[in-house]
């Protein structure tokens, strides 16, 4: 198939398809007159790197899984290089999470001490009210 093609069936652009070659991830063969054909193969690698991206891996990160495939193996996962990948997204994720975790329980905190200092709890708002300030802030 040619580059359009893919780009289509793998739901990204050419542009894409010509930078990931440009990185190693994709290999394109060439015709006679030069144009990029693909196969299969290259849709299930672009497949396997559209996947790890939107689990948010970085583009180089997707290089062992495609490099697994490559050498024949059913998934990408399926070799060591892949799995140590996985290992370090899972610790990085759960620093992550443990930055977040901490990061709402200051906001909690903040939201307890400023509710605390309010005379009477929060003022209950009138949702037709905020409508109404908008409008006079535009005129």
């Amino acid at each position: 198939m040619r580059i359009g093609e893919l780009a289509e069936r793998a739901g990204t652009t050419t542009r894409t398809l010509r930078y990931y070659e440009s990185r190693g991830l994709l290999t394109a063969r060439r015709t006679e007159r030069g144009h990029r054909t693909y196969d299969e193969g290259d849709l299930r690698l672009l497949q396997q790197i559209r996947t790890l991206q939107a689990f948010g891996f970085e583009l180089e990160e997707t290089r062992p899984f495609v490099d697994c495939l490559r050498a024949g193996h059913p998934a990408g996962d399926s070799c060591p290089a892949s799995i140590a990948v996985y290992r370090r997204k899972l610790a990085e994720l759960d620093g992550l999470i443990e930055q977040l975790r901490a990061v709402r329980a200051q906001v909690g905190a903040q939201l307890l001490r400023a509710e605390a200092e309010l005379p009477h709890g929060p003022e209950p708002r009138c949702e037709l009210e905020a409508v109404t300030e908008t409008e006079g802030r535009r005129r």
